[in-house]
Order: structure tokens, then C-alpha cells, then sequence
């Protein structure tokens, strides 16, 4: 521990953590620490919208879910432009392992909405659809109705990360159940879900598999993101399989095999997020998948690619570095300061914006690497890694610095790269609206929510990272035993067992309340205009339309649309213009060429009537010119 040292006292704010003393380096005067930190106080109000907005996700007493089944998570109100009315198992189970981390922590009031998200998921591994049954490959299937049913329209299918997820946040649970006296109720209940899905990983891994994996769910590729959730499942899952005097044997087997596999994304420089695309494959599935498969009580380990390893911070300058330069919202921040994170570089999805859980991933991936260089009480500079310590630390060099024998420089480092982390967080801070709704993608020209309204996966990455900077983290996982990676990696597979789980009926729940609290329509939505539209140099897009915000079809007065993200393969222009919730109109682009002549696209006119779904405060419209 650091000597000197000045503590403060800090709440997790409506999480319902317990307030915990964090020590921080005496790296300033005192005086300056006096003053309160505004990022402090945002996050202060911001936390409680954030899980009050989690809850509103969350049927069937959300604000957002009717219609919704008890248990089932959606990922967004919004039900065109886009479509998110789903349950995902991917984001259903990143959301609920953040209320069961907060649960364990203090907040008692988030266990029925846990265990109905457990029997929710017992019945969904009985739905077969597209990608098969229980045992046949039915737990990769993606989505589903709100409702419980299959999912069978067109999407990237199967994806792999699903089972793993869902298993870590149900044994995240079933720990809190065995160290409460409750092992019967793990047994009974969450551990044959966790089986099937273990049974799911250990026979699907690998690449003679090979599916839609990518996180993004976009290509056919093997994604880092994917192979990490799932060595971690079978990890944690041995070990809970032992504690419950079950076995895991596939497990075991398995485990070592994944972990070798995993070491193949490693480039020598940053992690290739997916292999087989061609894209850079520097991609936020990277940090996401590194904040996911945190272990605080464990080393620095390149192997699992802990957040504070050589490999994890120069991935993390990588990947945060590919969008300096691609983002006006960026422009003129110095290198070493934190900017807006999207998911990769070369993307397009409505307009290809920075997202709120990205640049929020890439804070809490720092936040974490401070918590175990206090915990470990030394920091290793490496050649890996030296470029990202010279970002936030110009007189980095290669060694190791402890808080014992160089505490000074223990401190500053630590307290540069907290302030780093800062720096992504006052990101969010500064682009999110006075009301705290989080969306899912944000402005790259200004900063302007866009695409997906209230993002339940937005607001579960702004509660984890306050968490994280808070010094408040989750349980272990790692095992030495299933911690050695082969000489040779081989693609194996193991088949089963898969079982149905039949007992989810939890004692002294009460049943699932149907009454939700009053749903506010906005008066008006933010609506982005994005279109594939190839011009010249000096020409400029517009959308004209048939109501004042679009001009009453006055090309004077329609909005001019931005090529920010254009690229000759992708030609997006796109804009945003807030029109009243309901209203219907026509539309109409156009081409103004450099002598100012005008070209319009072909009849007919395009149509469209604003949202006016509970939650729902921005919609995107993507077209192509006619």
C-alpha cells in the first residue's frame, strides 16, 4: 500500500453498493483535491437514471415492456428505425450480471427481478428455432420475441457468446446462493441451466464450427470477444460444478484447449478482434471482451489478458487510437487524452457513430488496471506496452515500479491513467442529454444521441464503470489448474449433456407484477437521415420534406446532410432534425452540384411517421439514392 495517502469516502451511488474508503496517491496538493470533482457529481445523478433505466428494460414491470414476459430483458423500446423490441441473450445477460454484482454488493431489491430473469432463461433453452433445440445448437440461436417465441426472420446466426454470458451471470448468482446458505436452490435451479449452456460452449468453440461469432453480428468470423467469454464460462463453471459435488469433466477437457486458441488473436501489437474479415480488426470487442474476463485477484496475465497486462494496455491504445482521427467530435484532442470510442473504424451501421458503451468500456478497462496494480502493489512496463504508458506518462520507461520501493512513481503512474480513464468518462458526460438517457450511438459532427433509444446495454456499461471507479469489482474466476496453455492447440469438441431445466418456481417470490410505472412519450424524436448517395467534389445532399423541419419542400430550407463518414466503398451522408412524435410526412432527397444546380432523386416521394413509442427518442432512417 502507499503510505502516504488521502481517503475519501465514496457512494456507488443508487446502485445500493456499500460505501467503500478508496486510497489515492497524494500525487496533487491537498488543496486541489478539495474541490469536488464535477464527473463525481454528474455520476452521482446519472448512476440512478442509469439503473432506473435498466429496470424500465426489464418485463414485466418495466416502464418500457408492454407486452413483455416476466424475466425477459429488451434491448431497447425503440420498435423501428431501429427495430431493438428483442431479448437478446448476449445483451439480457451482460445486463443482468451487472444487477447481480450489484445485488451481491447491497442492493437487496434487485433479487426477484434476478431470479425471474433465471426462470425466463430455463424457458427460452426449450424454444427451438433456426439454429435448432436444446441440444441440437438451439442455444446459439440470438433473439426472441418479447414474448418468449422464436425469432425466425433473416440475422446473423448462430452467435456463440450467448451461452457463455448467460452461464457467468447465473453463476455470479448461484455463488451468492451457496455463500447464503442456499446450495439446494443453486443446485436445483440454476445449475441445470448452467449445464446445458457449459455443454453448449465445450461442444461449439472451435473453428470446424464455424459461425456468425462476431460480436457485431455482422460477419462469419472467430471473434476474440467470443473465445474469451467462453474459456472464462468453463472455467468458472468447473469450479462451480465442484461446489455443488457435480461434475464438469468437458470442462476440463476443454478449458486449456480454449485458452491456446485464445492466444491466436495476438498479433504482436494489438488483439485482431475477428480473423477472417477485412477489416483492421482493431475493435472494441476487444476491450469489451477484456473488461468481461476480469479477474481482481489475479496478475497482470497476457495469457487471459487481464486489463493491466502488456497486451491488454497496447490493444487499448490500438483500438482507442483508430478513431482520433475519424471523428469531428475528436478533433484537436492531444494524444494521451480520452476520446470518442465507436466499434471499429471501417464501420457504417447508422452512419457509424461512437457508441456510449464503447467509449465507456475503454474507461473501465483502466479503471480495472488500477485496481490490480494496488492490489498486486507494482507496475511493469514492458516494451508491449511502453506506448500506451508514454501517452499519459511521457517519462515511462521499461521496468517495474512498486509502492513500496518507488512509491512516487507508483503513484503518478496510477494516478495518470485514472485520469485517463476520467477522461472517457467525462466523455459520455459531455454528450449525454440533461435527462441522462443513454442511447446507443452518439454524434460523431456534434454529439447528438442517434439510433436506439434507451440502450439497456448503454446503461449497464455506465453502471459497470462507475462501479470499476469506484474500486468496487466482481468476484474471481480464474484457476491455476485450467490456467496452462497446451504446446499445440487442437480444435476439439465434446458433446453434452444437455437436459431441460425444469424447476424455476424460486420460494417466497411473489408472482410477477404486471403493472408498470406511466410511460412518457417524448413531444419530439431526433431523427437521423443517413443515405448512400455517390457524389462529386463540391456536391452536397440534402432532405426536403413536406413538414417545416424538412422545409415544406423549399430546398432552401431542408437540412443539409454531412459526408463525415463518407468513403468511396460507403457513401453515407447523414444529418439529424428533431420533429414531433407522430407527425407523418414525405420525403425527398437531393443533390446540389458545386454551380448549385439541383438534382433530384426519382419519384415516388418516401414516407415515413415519427415514433411515438414509450422511451423512444431518436429513430434513423437509412436509404439509398434513388
Amino acid at each position: 500500500m502507499i503510505s502516504t495517502r488521502l481517503i475519501l469516502v465514496l457512494p456507488l451511488y443508487a446502485l445500493g453498493f456499500l460505501q467503500i474508503a478508496i486510497a489515492w496517491p497524494s500525487v496533487e496538493p491537498l488543496a486541489a483535491r478539495a474541490s469536488p470533482d464535477p464527473l463525481d457529481s454528474w455520476l452521482a445523478t446519472e448512476t440512478s437514471t442509469a439503473l432506473q433505466g435498466v429496470l424500465d428494460n426489464i418485463g414485466s414491470g418495466g416502464a418500457n415492456t408492454a407486452g413483455v414476459s416476466s424475466g425477459f430483458v429488451i434491448a431497447s423500446p425503440s420498435k423501428s428505425n431501429p427495430d431493438y423490441f428483442y431479448t437478446w441473450t448476449r445483451d439480457s445477460a451482460l445486463t443482468l450480471k451487472c444487477l447481480v454484482e450489484a445485488f451481491v454488493a447491497g442492493n437487496t431489491n434487485l433479487q426477484q427481478t434476478i431470479q425471474q430473469y433465471i426462470s425466463a432463461q430455463a424457458y427460452l433453452q426449450t424454444v427451438s428455432g433456426l439454429s435448432g433445440g436444446l441440444a441440437t445448437g438451439g442455444l446459439g440461436e440470438p433473439k426472441y420475441y418479447v414474448n418468449g417465441t422464436a425469432f425466425t426472420g433473416p440475422w446473423g446466426r448462430p452467435q456463440k457468446d450467448g451461452p457463455a454470458l448467460r452461464a457467468t451471470t447465473l453463476i455470479a448468482f448461484a455463488k451468492w446462493l451457496i455463500s447464503n446458505g442456499q446450495s439446494s436452490l443453486a443446485n436445483s435451479i440454476v445449475w441445470p441451466i448452467v449445464q446445458n449452456d457449459l455443454s453448449y460452449i465445450t461442444q461449439n468453440w472451435n473453428t470446424s464450427t464455424f459461425g456468425k461469432t462476431d460480436l457485431w453480428e455482422e460477419v462469419d468470423s472467430s471473434s476474440f470477444f467470443t473465445t474469451t467469454v467462453q474459456y472464462r464460462a468453463v472455467v468458472e463453471g468447473n469450479t462451480l460444478a465442484k461446489q455443488l459435488n457435480q461434475t464438469c469433466p468437458n470442462c476440463v477437457s476443454q478449458a486449456p484447449q480454449i485458452l491456446c486458441f485464445l492466444q491466436s488473436y495476438w498479433t504482436g501489437s494489438f488483439i485482431l478482434a475477428n480473423v477472417g474479415t477485412s477489416r483492421t480488426g482493431k475493435d472494441t470487442n476487444s476491450i469489451l471482451g477484456i473488461i468481461h474476463t476480469f479477474d481482481p485477484n489475479t496478475s497482470c496475465d497476457d495469457s487471459t489478458f487481464q486489463p493491466c497486462s502488456p497486451r491488454a494496455l497496447a490493444n487499448h491504445k490500438a483500438v482507442t487510437d483508430s478513431f482520433r482521427s475519424i471523428y469531428n467530435i475528436n478533433s484537436g484532442i492531444a494524444q494521451g487524452s480520452a476520446v470518442a470510442v465507436g466499434r471499429y473504424a471501417e464501420d457504417i451501421y447508422q452512419g457509424g457513430h461512437p457508441w456510449y458503451l464503447c467509449t465507456l468500456a475503454a474507461a473501465e478497462q483502466l479503471y480495472d488496471a488500477v485496481y490490480q496494480w494496488n492490489k498486486i502493489g507494482s507496475i511493469t512496463i514492458t516494451t508491449v506496452s511502453l506506448a500506451f504508458f508514454k501517452d499519459v506518462y511521457p517519462s515511462a520507461t521499461p521496468g517495474t515500479y512498486s509502492s513500496a520501493y518507488t512509491p512516487t512513481t507508483f503513484a503518478n503512474i496510477t494516478a495518470a491513467v485514472k485520469n485517463y480513464a476520467d477522461g472517457y468518462m467525462n466523455m459520455v458526460a459531455k454528450y449525454t442529454p440533461n435527462d441522462g438517457s443513454l442511447t446507443e450511438q452518439f454524434s460523431r459532427l456534434d454529439g447528438t444521441p442517434l439510433s436506439a433509444s434507451a440502450l439497456t446495454w448503454s446503461y449497464a456499461a455506465l453502471l459497470t464503470a462507475a462501479a470499476r471507479r469506484s474500486s468496487v469489482v466482481p468476484a474471481s474466476w480464474i484457476d491455476s489448474s485450467l490456467n496452462s496453455t497446451p504446446s499445440v492447440c487442437v480444435a476439439t469438441s465434446a458433446t453434452g449433456p444437455y437436459s431441460t431445466a425444469t424447476n424455476t418456481v424460486w420460494p417466497g417470490t411473489p408472482p410477477a407484477t404486471t403493472t408498470r410505472p406511466p410511460c412518457t412519450t417524448p413531444s419530439a424524436v431526433t431523427v437521423t437521415f443517413t443515405v448512400l448517395a455517390t457524389t462529386n467534389l463540391g456536391d452536397t445532399i440534402h432532405v426536403v420534406g413536406s413538414i417545416p423541419a424538412l422545409g415544406n419542400w423549399n430546398i432552401n430550407n431542408g437540412v443539409t446532410l454531412s459526408p463525415a463518414a463518407y468513403t468511396s466503398s460507403n457513401p453515407v451522408w447523414f444529418g439529424s432534425v428533431s420533429i414531433a412524435s407522430g407527425t407523418s410526412f414525405q420525403y425527398k432527397y437531393i443533390n446540389q452540384h458545386a454551380d448549385g444546380s439541383i438534382v433530384w432523386e426519382s419519384d415516388p416521394n418516401q414516407s415515413l411517421t415519427v415514433p411515438t413509442d414509450c422511451g423512444v427518442s431518436t429513430a434513423t432512417i437509412n436509404d439509398s439514392w434513388r
